[in-house]
């Protein structure tokens, strides 16, 4: 696979800096709205936005069965701020017909750095990543309390004294096979390599489109 072709889920939240960013990391990327749509695709991106509100246009627009089908399936997947959320298995502070695919066996904590407000920057390290500290933008972002067997740790942020957090900090991205997913805005920056990295996992996948 020479050029990766990504979609973007394009439903709701920031998906043209997605889009950007993923063809500055070398992939073909496209909007995906539909489900025939999702067999053109060798990975899909779940952008920030509002978890409750994409949870439900997965369903008006009948499209979270047939992504859950394909990430079920091996599709790479990366999730960011609302999109963390959408991959977790367990959602905290969620709505109670909220609905998440599952395939990353953590627990996520909607809003937990606080409301619009509260947005913040930071340089972060990144495990995987090369090239120092990532610029991360937070904005209404979740925090990952608890991962799974299989999910590795990828970045933390400074607890600030929180007894609650577990040492090193709050942890604010994850890797779990081909799904990644962080915390913060990667595509809202001129940095593209969360999404190099992304497009990386992308071409070493052994799933591909559905014939």
């Amino acid at each position: 696979m020479t050029v990766p072709q990504i979609g973007v889920l394009a439903l709701q939240g920031d998906v043209v800096d997605h889009m950007r960013a993923l063809e500055a990391a070398g992939a073909r990327a496209v909007p995906v709205r539909r489900a025939s749509e999702l067999d053109d695709v060798d990975g899909l991106v779940i952008p920030g936005g509002e978890s409750t509100t994409m949870s439900r246009l997965l369903d008006v627009f009948d499209l979270f069965d047939p992504v859950k089908k394909r990430l079920d399936e091996g599709m790479p997947a990366f999730g960011s701020c609302a999109g963390m959320i959408l991959l977790a298995d367990e959602v905290l502070d969620g709505r109670p017909d909220q609905r998440s695919f599952g395939v990353i066996p953590m627990t996520v904590r909607r809003n937990a750095f606080g409301r619009q407000i509260d947005s913040f920057e930071t340089e972060i390290g990144l495990d995987g990543i090369a090239g120092g500290p990532f610029r991360a933008v937070f904005i209404r972002a979740p925090w990952v309390e608890r991962v799974g067997e299989g999910v590795a740790v990828l970045g933390r942020v400074d607890s600030g004294g929180d007894a609650t957090a577990a040492p090193g900090g709050r942890i604010v991205a994850v890797r779990a096979g081909d799904c990644l997913a962080t915390s913060f805005h990667p595509e809202v920056t001129p940095d593209a390599r969360v999404h190099e990295y992304f497009v990386d996992m992308v071409r070493s996948a052994d799933a591909g489109p559905v014939e």
